[in-house]
Formats: structure tokens, sequence, C-alpha cells
């Protein structure tokens, strides 16, 4: 007599490559991808089909320290990132582990170093020379990023729309204007806390790169009005503008952009004027100027 009781399937009978890496395994966290790979052989060399197609990786989805093996281990297989993020990776990330991943990955479009002390400059040259098709790129932090490795990055990666460059701080105008007159897309572009900074790569950034949305100078303190007023006439699509801490800067030169509808990171002198009365004598809910 044929059994009625319909036959109970396994997760591993479906597609590997047709349905559960592209459509179930990456609606998982990464974490619990890896405790798989303890459940059986099966799962370990489902979990390493998965990791060898996987298109973005992010060192925060697995925990605040990956061993290093472990690191090396879950990309040796992979050549096909697009979007790698390791930020905050100080503590156990060299240019030893990185390398070999940048090396094999030639389709990343988006990669993430922020405060990554311990790479070196042939970190970003490896990335400028493996990378053509980089869009963003993230160098917060890393002080290690010098005129060399930042020309090299501008020959070979001219398609980069987001550079965030702040505390680079060996960086001085001439490497600016080299980056900006070779990555004439960028939309995006932070110069933050880099005393070295001044006008001159300011008014070049206005002038090669007509496409700017947002420009973070804040800590700049070589920045003057002249370089603002520069980049009001030439950046039409100028959607934020950090000058904080930029004392030579002044309300003259913002008021255009701020006429413009450009969000600023500073207040209008009257608004700054009447938080500081605030908070020197107390809020006051009624305050009467007579001019």
């Amino acid at each position: 007599m044929m059994s009625l009781t319909p036959s109970r399937g396994c997760l591993l009978d479906l597609p590997w490559e047709d349905i559960l890496v592209p459509h179930i395994l990456c609606h998982l966290p990464l974490q619990q991808l890896l405790s798989l790979q303890r459940v059986s052989k099966s799962f370990q060399s489902l979990i390493q089909l998965y990791l060898a197609n996987m298109r973005c990786f992010d060192s925060s989805q697995v925990g605040p320290a990956i061993p290093r093996a472990a690191f090396v281990n879950l990309l040796k297989d992979n050549e096909v990132l697009q979007q790698l993020a390791l930020q905050n990776c100080s503590d156990w990330l060299t240019d030893r582990e990185l390398l070999p991943v940048i090396g094999q990955n030639h389709h990343l479009h988006q990669i993430q170093l922020k405060g990554c002390a311990q790479l070196s400059r042939h970190a970003l040259v490896a990335i400028s020379l493996s990378c053509p098709n980089l869009r963003r790129l993230s160098l917060a932090h890393c002080e290690w990023v010098d005129s060399l490795s930042l020309r090299s990055l501008a020959d070979h990666c001219k398609a980069l729309e987001a550079v965030d460059l702040t505390a680079c701080r060996q960086l001085k105008d001439e490497a600016i204007c080299y980056l900006v007159q070779k990555c004439s897309r960028l939309k995006s572009l932070s110069l933050a806390v880099n005393a070295n900074v001044g006008d001159v790569a300011v008014e070049e950034i206005a002038k090669c790169c007509p496409e700017l949305e947002h420009l973070d100078l804040t800590g700049c303190l070589r920045v003057k009005n002249d370089s603002i007023r520069v980049l009001a006439e030439y950046c039409p699509k100028l959607r934020s503008l950090k000058v904080k801490h930029c004392h030579n800067v002044a309300e003259s030169s913002l008021s255009i952009l701020r006429s413009r509808g450009v969000e600023l990171d500073v207040e209008p002198p009257l608004q700054r004027a009447l938080v500081l009365l605030q908070d020197v004598v107390g809020f006051a809910p009624f305050i009467n100027l007579q001019i």
C-alpha cells in the first residue's frame, strides 16, 4: 500500500546557485551564516559557495574584531565583490590582509576604510590599480594617505563620485588640486580636519567639479571668504557645505549660498547672537529687538 504522507524535503535539496545563494542566504546576517558552517560538511560547502559569490562584505556584520586568519579565509575565493566596508578595523587590518582581497576583486565600486590606521600608502596604490570602476571611497582618519598615493588614485579611478579624506593631514592644496582635476565627476568630498587645506584647493574644486553637491571643510583654518565665493559661482548643484571652525569664513560669503537654499552648518549671525544671549541670561520667551 502506497503511503500518502508527503516526503519532507531538506533545505540543501534546493538548487544552491540558483535558489539558496541568491534568494535565501543573502537575507541572513553574516554572523548566522558563519555559524551554519558548524552544522555539517554540506552546510560548510554551501556557505563557502555563498562567500565566494558575495557581492558585499561589511566587517561590522561579523563583529568588532575579526581574527586576521578568519578574514583571509572568508574572502579567499571571492572575485566578485562590489562593496567592501572595513571601517575601524585598525586593531587587526594591515596591508598583508587587505592587498590580496583588493588584488583579486576588480569590480569594487565602493570601499570603506575609515579609521584603518595600520594600512600604508601601498593599500591606496593597490586600490587605484585594481579598481578602475571605483565610485565611493572613504579614507577618513587614515593619516598614512600621502600625495603620491592620492595621485595614483586620481590617475586610475576617474569615475570617483564620493571621497572622504577627513583628517588625512599629510595632504596639501597641491594634492587636492590634482585629485579634482582628474576626477571631475565628484559629487561629495570631505577635507575636514586638515589645516593644510586652503583657498587654492577650494577654488580648484569649484572650477573642476561642476556636479559637486556636498563639501565638508570643517576645521580647514586656511579657507577664507574668497574661495567660498568662487564655490558659489561655479557649483550650482551644491546642496550642503560644512565650514564650522573655519574662522576666516564670514557671513558675507555664506549669505550667497544661504539665499540659494544650500544647507550650512553655521547659523546666521543674528540667530547665533540670540543663542549666545540665551546662554548668558537664560531662556527668554520674548525678545524685543529695536533698531
